[in-house]
């Protein structure tokens, strides 16, 4: 017994050296990924009323989504009347219809399973609807007449003021809101569409006849994109779009383009006094660039590395990982669409080790702006993007909504069949190029949120760290929740 026990033992190692299974995770082998993303044109559609479809079918599950994207945004919004498309998009759904009270929408929707809903963004519209196949009529007809036919309900939009209005009440209580809010203020400018702020005086002027009008000029099918997924086939699902949109009149004025800030951002270290809170909030950044510029995937690598890769960045190994300063820390260098994109790395520490946190996150964007990155850091984050690629597609949905965006964003045809052959072209040299065009130190505006005496002292045991040695400070007072006047900024001490 004891022989063959041993003889049966002697042969495991021959048998695991024989099957082909690795000795350690590192040595797994993984083929090339080869995948090619679907061209849009073999699934763009026009449609008679003038609105453009992608259509994608996929008929594993009994459900249909219709996303239309509209031409309109916050950019369009009258002067003195900030909050009115947020309204308008929140309103469309809530609302009701012309020939249907907001309560007898609601029990229909429901009662078909329908999940509908409308916003306004920045520089987009959007409406939602997801249904089951059988009551795809029903939930059509019941969604064109929300876009078509929004009845705007007084007592609806009554209690969205009142929302709203306690929302704005609130408005200083968290640090995360206060840091975006100054940020993109110090960024942009005060007056720039997407950081001018709703008042109390500004939303009670909002009048039902103001949504109306709004969407009167902003809504109808030439200036719809639509991203239809799901069970049904093409022709038919043409046909039952064409017939929700017969006699829909077209605009005629052509849609404003979306205005470019003119703001002279002025460097330095921004603090926000919030005693409540033991930890300070921090951005740190300046603007960025466009889509049209060549160096965009470049940028958006380098970033990668330096502070948008998770674990594998630079920026969250130093400040979280080898000093342990913050939970989370990192960058992004947004690319904008129409304006340029913001570069920003933040995080969030103890008040004592902010200054500390501030000075690696520093140190860590002259290093790569000085120093080639290493060979594996590059082909990491290469990798990443080229294998993410495929994910933007893995879905009906996905692909119907990134061929719309991408129509309604105006990016070239061939954007994602070049991307892969772009992305892995790039070379140590071609990041270090950009990072040292790119980031700029001397330009950073810092907004720091928190108790600012701790903040400002620092750390007794590490007294070499100092907000100080980083610029002037400057202090931001809160500004009154309702009307946001700001009292009078002061020197920090």
């Amino acid at each position: 017994m004891k022989i063959l026990l041993f003889l049966l033992l002697a042969s495991v190692p021959a048998l695991a050296a024989d099957d082909g299974i690795p000795k350690h995770p590192r040595d797994l082998k993984y083929p090339a990924l080869n995948y090619e993303p679907p061209q849009a044109s073999g699934y763009r559609h026009k449609l008679a009323s003038g609105a453009t479809a992608y259509m994608v079918e996929d008929h594993e599950l009994p459900l249909v989504n219709i996303v239309v994207l509209v031409r309109t945004g916050k950019y369009l919004e009258p002067e003195g009347k900030v909050g009115l498309t947020s309204l308008v998009g929140s309103q469309m759904r809530s609302g009701g219809t012309k020939t249907k009270p907001p309560a007898v929408f609601d029990e229909e929707a429901a009662y078909l399973a329908a999940q509908m809903s409308s916003a306004i963004a920045d520089t987009m519209g959007e409406a939602r609807m997801n249904c089951l196949t059988r009551t795809l009529d029903s939930c059509m007809a019941l969604f064109f007449d929300m876009l078509q036919n929004p009845g705007f309900a007084e007592d609806r939009l009554k209690l969205a003021k009142t929302q709203a209005l306690q929302g704005m009440q609130r408005r200083n209580d968290a640090t995360m809101e206060i840091e975006r809010r100054e940020f993109a203020r110090l960024l942009r400018g005060p007056n720039f569409f997407t950081v001018k702020p709703i008042t109390k005086a500004s939303l009670e002027s909002i009048t039902r006849e103001d949504l109306a009008a709004f969407h009167s000029r902003y809504y109808y099918p030439s200036n719809f994109i639509f991203a239809v997924s799901g069970d049904f086939h093409n022709k038919e699902m043409m046909a039952k779009l064409d017939k929700a949109m017969a006699g829909w009149q077209n605009g005629t004025e052509k849609v404003p383009e979306v205005p470019k800030p003119g703001f002279a951002l002025k460097p330095g270290i921004y603090i926000v006094d919030k005693k409540d809170v033991n930890q300070g909030r921090v951005s740190m950044g300046h603007l960025g660039t466009t889509f049209d510029n060549p160096d965009h995937l470049a940028l958006e690598v380098m970033n990668g590395i330096l502070g948008g890769g998770g674990f594998t960045s630079r920026i969250m190994s130093r400040v979280r990982s080898d000093e342990g300063l913050a939970y989370s820390a990192g960058s992004q260098f947004s690319i904008g669409r129409y304006y340029d994109g913001v570069f920003m790395a933040g995080f969030q520490s103890k008040s004592p080790t902010v200054a500390q946190a501030v000075s690696i996150v520093r140190e860590e964007i002259d290093r790569i702006r000085t120093d080639k990155v290493k060979p594996d850091e590059l082909s990491t984050e290469i990798n990443s993007s080229v294998e993410a690629l495929s994910r933007r597609f893995a879905t009906a949905g996905q692909k119907a909504m990134q061929f719309a965006s991408d129509d309604y964003n105006k990016m070239p045809a061939d954007y994602w069949q070049t991307y892969r052959d772009r992305i892995k072209a790039l070379t140590a040299d071609d990041i270090l190029r950009v990072a040292k065009k790119y980031l700029q130190p001397d330009k950073l505006v810092t907004v720091v949120v928190g108790d600012a005496n701790t903040i400002l002292k620092g750390n007794p045991d590490k007294p070499q760290y100092q907000l100080s040695k980083f610029g002037n400070i400057e202090r931001i007072p809160l500004p009154d929740p309702l009307t946001m006047v700001y009292p009078k900024a002061q020197a920090a001490e």
